[in-house]
């Protein structure tokens, strides 16, 4: 007997120490025992383990929704001008409407007075500069300062009058300090420009200068490699030459434009033969 106790003490101690081994590895529950002794150190080990504290594991923390932004009402926007001539629009119209535009702040405040255009309102070939200077700001006529007496000789030089062509723009307000017009205030002229064009529909118009040409023509080529050609503008032909204010500056350049104003007038139907000496 003492034999068999001895031996079911070792069975005891060892079915313990299986159990021990298992909790410290994790195992919470084994299937039935076969000895009493088993069950019981089984059951304890088991309550042991789910009464021992355990970290808990936060969930990970969503990533924070954006704040609403709501959108800030849109800036109340001047009328931008028309790009094509509507039902009943004229020339005099378009002409009251310049002269109240403020789209450009800087140039209606500083301003004289707008300056629209002048010239045949029928006119075969039209004059297109850049901007109005102060003695055109003053009078309020395109091309009346020194500049604008070249071009009249110029004009005289083959073989018409200021009343047989129309002179205007791309800008209708003096720019400060004669600076060159910045570009949202060649898109907020651009319409009052096409809907001149439109209305008056030249045959011809040539570009006076770096700035009339790229507005019109929608390039960035420089005057000098687009002058001795032409182009087309929704189906009117256009030459390009150097501003008059450049031939004050540049003589020589004189007879460049000499040479493309007789190139514009065999397109014309008119010869010339005189050089250009004005």
């Amino acid at each position: 007997m003492a034999k068999k106790g001895s031996a079911s003490s070792r069975t005891a101690r060892a079915a313990l120490q299986v159990l021990e081994s298992l909790e410290r590895s994790g195992i919470e529950q084994i299937g039935k025992s076969r000895g009493r002794k088993t069950a019981t150190k089984a059951a304890t080990a088991e309550t042991a383990f789910s009464a021992a504290p355990s970290k808990a594991v936060a969930p990970p923390k969503a990533a924070p929704m954006p704040k609403a932004v709501s959108p800030a009402p849109p800036a109340a926007a001047a009328p931008s001008p028309q790009s094509a001539p509507v039902a009943g629009d004229t020339l005099e119209l378009i002409r009251q409407e310049v002269a109240a535009c403020r789209r450009c702040q800087e140039l209606a405040d500083t301003r004289t007075q707008t300056v629209f255009g002048v010239g045949n309102p029928r006119a075969r070939l039209c004059f297109l500069g850049e901007a109005p200077g102060a003695d055109e700001d003053r009078q309020g006529e395109p091309f009346v300062g020194r500049a604008g007496q070249l071009l009249t000789r110029i004009i005289e030089a083959c073989t018409l009058a200021r009343s047989d062509v129309y002179i205007l723009n791309v800008l209708k307000c003096r720019p400060p300090g004669n600076r060159n017009p910045l570009p949202d205030e060649v898109g907020n002229c651009r319409g009052y420009l096409n809907r001149q064009l439109a209305l008056i529909r030249p045959e011809f118009i040539c570009c006076l200068g770096t700035i009339a040409a790229q507005t019109l023509l929608q390039t960035d080529t420089p005057i000098s490699r687009l002058r001795g050609k032409f182009f087309d503008y929704q189906g009117i032909a256009v030459a390009c030459t150097y501003h008059p204010a450049y031939l004050l500056r540049n003589p020589a350049a004189k007879k460049d434009v000499w040479e493309d104003m007789k190139a514009l007038m065999r397109k014309l139907g008119i010869k010339l033969d005189k050089p250009l000496t004005p």
